[in-house]
């Protein structure tokens, strides 16, 4: 069994390099697929009870998230 993870999210300021990584960073060849769309998002973090927290001072940034094959 290997000890790469299940998934693996990418975040890039620019769409173009968010779909590069698929190929540059040889993604089907480590056993995973594109899971859903690269689109942009804000990220936030909440920490215990606390109201969330932008990230990234809530720039929106591309996302890619890749999940390992079956």
């Amino acid at each position: 069994m290997s000890n790469d993870p299940e998934r693996i999210t990418i975040i890039a300021r620019e769409f173009t390099a968010a779909a590069l990584e698929f190929h540059r960073g040889k993604m089907a060849e480590k056993g995973y697929r594109m899971e859903g769309s690269i689109t942009p998002r804000t990220f936030k973090m909440i920490e215990g009870m606390e109201a969330p927290k932008d990230l990234f001072e809530g720039e929106p940034l591309f996302a890619v998230t890749f999940v390992k094959k079956d």
